[in-house]
């Protein structure tokens, strides 16, 4: 398993009815995936620019997928630009791929964070996994879903798990904050629109 796939199981699981917005989530996933390449020496940062590493063989096939998509040559893609980019519909190919693979199921006891069909975690051993590293805390899994609005209320300093560094490692530090910067920038262009949409409603109820 990887820990965009821990997070799309703990978004399934945590806000079953109210939901995580697909855009929110595809640029968390995408966050994720850099800084599972990260941690294997697949990638590393030059400032905030992704630069290849060493080889690697991952044995998940989105990982693999996430690895062939680097820019191998300069000038190398800055992690805001990885995020848009590799994030574009990235929900959605998490969901398909889980839920070939039988993590995710389809039945009456839990809706769909994404839509309106029903679709629940399944028991298995990605989901203990998944909720293992949820309930101990751990650092990344915690500030990749508290930028998407998860809260853990568990620990009484959740809300701060977002804008704090917790690693020591800068690098990840870099992805943590440009992933929150990416889903600010992303609620602040869906209130745009909201105004933009309002707005041009009016005018036709103009008499």
């Amino acid at each position: 398993m990887s820990t965009a796939k821990d997070l799309y199981i703990i978004a399934m699981d945590e806000r079953p009815g109210a939901g995580v917005g697909q855009g929110d989530l595809s640029l968390a996933l995408a966050g994720a995936e850099l800084i599972d390449l990260l941690a294997v020496q697949a990638a590393s940062l030059d400032g905030d620019s992704i630069v290849p590493g060493g080889p690697y063989e991952p044995h998940d096939e989105l990982v693999a997928e996430a690895l062939s998509a680097l820019i191998r040559q300069t000038p190398y893609e800055s992690v805001e630009d990885w995020l848009w980019r590799r994030g574009r519909d990235l929900s959605a190919t998490y969901q398909a791929a889980l839920e070939a693979g039988g993590q995710l199921t389809r039945g009456r006891r839990a809706l769909l964070p994404f839509g309106n069909d029903r679709l629940a975690v399944a028991e298995t051993p990605a989901r203990r996994r998944a909720r293992s590293r949820w309930e101990a805390g751990e650092p990344t899994l915690i500030a990749l879903a508290t930028a998407v609005g998860i809260a853990d209320t568990r620990h009484e300093d959740a809300s701060e798990h977002a804008s704090e560094p917790v690693h020591e490692d800068e690098a990840v530090i870099t992805v943590l904050a440009i992933v929150n910067d990416a889903v600010t920038e992303l609620e602040a262009v869906r209130q745009r629109r909201s105004i933009e949409n309002a707005a041009f409603a009016n005018v036709w109820r103009v008499p």
